[in-house]
């Protein structure tokens, strides 16, 4: 395995097994990703991964913030 995708795989899938795709914000309802995210995960670099990951973190605290 070269470096590229040893670096791809350290990054695990946010998926959490809920999968239902909120209609009005194109977003899974389970992970927060975007229907585009989840269909490219597997082809994205670890640079790619990052950023969702960074994203979705963010977007957990600004909810947590907001209750």
């Amino acid at each position: 395995m070269g470096s590229k995708e040893k670096r791809m795989t350290q990054i695990a899938s946010p998926c959490l097994n809920i999968c239902q795709l909120d209609p009005a914000a194109d977003t899974c309802t389970g992970c927060g990703r975007t229907r585009a995210e989840i269909g490219g995960w597997m082809g994205m670099s670890a640079d790619e991964r990052a950023a969702i990951m960074m994203r979705l973190a963010q977007a957990k605290q600004a909810d947590a913030d907001a209750s």
